[in-house]
């Protein structure tokens, strides 16, 4: 087995990344981005490249972590998001469903058929408000090749083609309160960002999520993982033939807000709104 040098591996994640964020200008000069920081292994290599682009691109870089409260599991995320933000000198602002929203998701899980749907509404809600109480101008997530061709071939299996809009490297600003957001690791398989990590000795939290394993989005991983290993490269085709389709042909969700808290919705009450509604309906006596 041929042995990796690492130099000219990370030379390779960071080519890749820079190329991402160059050919699709994912970030203007002067501008505040704010990593999604888990303390996973993509968001964290996502500030680690930021971090070393900053004078490059002329950028300023902050961070935001998002407690879900998964028990047994986020608080180890956590630790290491604050470990890398403290390494680089990044500010870290953290925020929590239980301040928001009232309850942890351990607590409404079983509400539903999987963990991810809570989850997904309620992070995705809660990263935007608080980057854009931040400032930011762009929001910058750990999406690598894989999340993007899962989340591209689950939206085409459910038919659900407004969802073709959100993806690519780069989302334009279609609300004042949205945050854009970019997605530096585009081009870099999930395995890559993982070998990044060992290979360097990062201080990252590899534990996969207890609610992950019910989503559909775990059995699209398996599957393409066992297809990447009959016929590799079959995932960078995906991503490429996703890329030609769709590049220059999407119709943008017009957005409103929502008529209950205010941040941006394409329905009149936001789904973060509805299902905290249900929720507390539910636990009414």
């Amino acid at each position: 087995m041929k042995t990796l040098d690492p130099e000219r591996f990370t030379a390779y994640i960071e080519n890749t990344a820079r190329s991402v964020i160059w050919d699709y200008e994912l970030i203007e000069p002067g501008e505040l981005v704010v990593v999604g920081l888990s303390g996973g292994k993509d968001s964290i290599l996502t500030l680690h490249l930021l971090s070393k682009f900053m004078k490059d691109f002329d950028f300023k870089l902050k961070a935001v972590s998002i407690d879900e409260g998964i028990s047994g599991y986020r608080a180890y995320g956590i630790e290491a998001a604050r470990k890398a933000a403290h390494d680089m000198d990044v500010e870290l602002v953290e925020s929590s469903f239980k301040e928001e929203f009232g309850f942890a998701l351990d607590d409404v899980v079983d509400r539903y058929k999987s963990g991810c749907i809570p989850c997904g509404v309620f992070r995705r809600y809660l990263l935007n408000k608080t980057a854009f109480k931040m400032g930011a101008d762009k929001l910058a997530t750990g999406h690598n090749l894989d999340d993007e061709i899962q989340s591209f071939l689950m939206s085409f299996a459910r038919a659900d083609f407004r969802r073709f809009t959100k993806f690519g490297p780069k989302l334009d600003r279609i609300h004042p309160k949205l945050v854009p957001r970019i997605k530096p690791l585009w081009k870099i398989p999930e395995r890559d960002v993982g070998i990044w990590a060992v290979m360097n000795e990062v201080d990252v939290h590899f534990a996969e999520c207890p609610y992950s394993q019910t989503s559909l989005r775990a059995k699209m991983k398996n599957y393409l993982n066992n297809l990447e290993s009959r016929r590799p490269g079959t995932k960078l085709s995906i991503l490429q033939s996703f890329e030609k389709t769709f590049k220059f042909h999407k119709k943008q969700i017009e957005m409103g807000e929502c008529t209950r808290c205010g941040e941006p919705s394409s329905l009149n009450i936001c789904k973060a709104c509805e299902m905290v509604e249900e929720i507390k309906k539910e636990e009414s006596p």
